[in-house]
């Protein structure tokens, strides 16, 4: 990938959140984070990310109202669902709703790369953009 991808982590749970994103940094990738899903979603508004790697499971609004909303601010933008919890309900009704794919926590960090990679490879061929 000539430019680096963009990518914004989604997850309630602080700790989680700042080891992945600095492991995500670690490997070359361009990381923003939010505690919420309406953080998330302010943060996607701009654009720009490639991907959106987002938890299911978050008080208030969670994963699949944030894919809902995201949808329609941010069409483009790729996600990935992270879930704690192995519901094949939850899952189904996220690619249902337009997302990439989704891991189960505790995720590997190498799987989790390569899923990005693949869902920034794809965004990008659909803009016409080199991949």
């Amino acid at each position: 990938m000539s430019e680096s991808m963009k990518v914004l982590l989604v997850d309630d749970e602080d700790d989680f959140r700042e080891l992945l994103g600095k492991r995500l940094v670690k490997r070359g990738l361009e990381v923003s984070t939010a505690g919420s899903g309406e953080a998330g979603l302010a943060q996607a508004q701009g654009g720009g990310f490639d991907v959106v790697v987002l938890d299911v499971k978050m008080p208030g609004m969670d994963g699949l109202e944030v894919l809902r909303r995201l949808r329609k601010i941010a069409p483009d933008t790729e996600v990935i669902l992270l879930t704690g919890h192995a519901n094949m309900e939850v899952a189904v009704e996220g690619m249902d709703l337009g997302a990439f794919d989704y891991l189960m926590k505790p995720v590997a960090i190498n799987e989790l790369l390569y899923k990005i990679q693949d869902a920034t490879a794809r965004r990008r061929l659909r803009q016409g953009r080199p991949a």
